[in-house]
């Protein structure tokens, strides 16, 4: 398996990163900590997490922070942390230097709108104009992380220079210029291989155009299943957590079977994937050892 290697070829394959059961309804919260601890024994490059306001999940900053307390090299994603609605930039930028500092710069902060209306609403920010707001907080939060945000007591201490690591989402001409400009590259959603290569070609363009030297890192999720029933399971999941509107377009990249999660590392390796961090579709501590069990042999026989 790809543990972390900042050199990463991509020829190899993405780096396999594990999601942690926090948007899973009803996750024991002590599963959080296993499964990170756990997916850093398996040799996962990575642990990751998901971002919903109005849902049954922990909170991003929470799940990584005991992710990081049990982990010593793993990277930690957040895959992707929405920002407008959060509304305080300077909030967001501590909980962020915090997540930076605690984990000894592993953070990699994944940035982006957000898309779920409930989540604007219960926050009483419009989901219209959210483009600027977003600008704006992180024209603040990049102050803050060089210091240069005072109160009474002084600023908070700076940061090393380009930490925390961001990347973006999003597939507005705004998202990929916002990418080129501030962050080390390019997160996708969860599912739609169409939707993947188109925005990494328009990532890649938008890198070239602002002169950037080499290229994008390029994150994609996928779900998985691999437990005792594991299709059902997997439709369960799914369907509570996207709905009927996007049930079968999100079902129908979820990985089920060690066979299609092989094909699908070898789509995601000739599309340029960096890394795949693998969302669960059930808090079961088994699923990571499965997964790992999965991964492996391709690994070892290349």
């Amino acid at each position: 398996m790809n543990r972390v290697d900042h050199d990463h070829d991509r020829r190899a394959g993405p780096r396999i990163g594990l999601g942690l059961p926090a948007a899973i309804p009803d996750a024991p919260g002590r599963a959080i900590v296993e499964w990170a601890s756990l997916g850093e024994d398996l040799g996962f490059a990575s642990v990751g997490v998901i971002d919903r306001l109005v849902y049954d999940n922990y909170d991003p900053f929470v799940a990584l922070a005991a992710a990081a307390a049990v982990t010593e090299h793993a990277e930690l994603f957040t895959t992707v942390l929405n920002v407008p609605w959060r509304q305080s930039a300077l909030m967001l930028a501590k909980q962020l230097w915090s997540l930076e500092r605690i984990s000894g710069g592993r953070l990699i902060a994944g940035l982006a709108l957000g898309g779920w209306p409930e989540d604007y609403r219960a926050s009483g920010v419009d989901l219209a104009g959210r483009g600027a707001v977003f600008d704006d907080m992180l024209e603040v939060m990049l102050r803050a992380w060089k210091g240069e945000v005072s109160g009474a007591a002084g600023p908070l201490p700076a940061l090393p220079t380009d930490r925390p690591r961001l990347l973006f989402g999003g597939f507005a001409p705004r998202s990929y210029e916002r990418m080129a400009r501030l962050g080390s590259g390019w997160v996708a959603p969860l599912f739609g291989f169409d939707a993947l290569l188109g925005g990494i070609a328009s990532a890649q363009a938008a890198w070239s155009d602002a002169g950037r030297p080499g290229r994008p890192r390029i994150v994609v999720g996928r779900y998985f299943s691999l437990g005792p029933d594991a299709d059902a399971t997997a439709d369960e999941y799914i369907r509570h957590y996207y709905g009927d509107e996007f049930f079968s377009a999100a079902r129908a990249d979820v990985l089920t079977t060690p066979c299609h999660l092989h094909d699908e590392l070898e789509r995601l390796r000739d599309a340029g994937c960096d890394d795949l961090l693998l969302f669960p579709c059930s808090a079961d501590l088994d699923e990571p050892r499965r997964l790992a069990a999965a991964v492996d042999p391709p690994a070892r026989d290349g």
